[in-house]
């Protein structure tokens, strides 16, 4: 077992994960009450360490390209919500809940597919699984705070108002940027 290594690899993964900062971004940009923050991240939370956790204990392995083309995917899905295209587009508003969730079970099966690259030991497996675990859920706290003192004070401003629309498409060309790059290189590694 190493727990303290794999606790820090976790944090680090979470908190340098410019995609799982995206989408945690643009989860919390609209909402302004802690208890709806609490809500949409737990739901992430959960998410992404069940998939993460049994994606590497099964030994379930999806190509870390695609993968991270759908997570990409998932920054561009959350901006166009943001912006309300869905209600716009097709008349119905998905389900943010069940999104948040869903994404973050495909964001855990990124998780597992990094941590699988290590080749690492069965031995300890479990524990050093959840140290990992607790590392990316200190990262994401991390990531969240400075998210939030950023957008809290962002949201003072009379800017926040002009702006968020214009944010929300640049995290969308971001989260088609994320897509376009991994998708070039699942295709460049055939």
């Amino acid at each position: 077992m190493h727990l303290l290594p794999f606790t820090y690899l976790g944090a680090k993964h979470m908190a340098t994960g410019y995609d799982h900062i995206l989408f945690l971004f643009g989860v919390i940009f609209f909402l302004y009450k802690l208890k709806d923050i609490a809500v949409y991240v737990s739901l992430f939370a959960i998410g992404h360490s069940t998939t993460m956790v049994l994606g590497v204990f099964y030994n379930i392995g999806i190509n870390s390209y695609l993968i991270d083309a759908v997570i990409g995917f998932s920054v561009v899905y959350k901006a166009l919500d943001n912006i309300g295209a869905f209600q716009r587009w097709f008349g119905v508003q998905p389900n943010t809940k069940v999104a948040t969730l869903v994404f973050g079970l495909i964001h855990g099966f990124g998780l597992a597919t990094k941590i699988q690259e290590y080749e690492i030991s069965r031995d300890g497996l479990v524990a050093n699984l959840l140290a990992f675990n607790v590392g990316v859920e200190i990262g994401q706290l991390l990531a969240l705070s400075v998210i939030l003192i950023g957008v809290s004070f962002w949201r003072r401003t009379a800017g926040f108002a002009r702006y968020a629309y214009s944010a929300n498409v640049v995290m969308m060309s971001a989260g088609f940027i994320l897509v376009g790059m991994q998708l070039t290189g699942y295709i460049v590694s055939q």
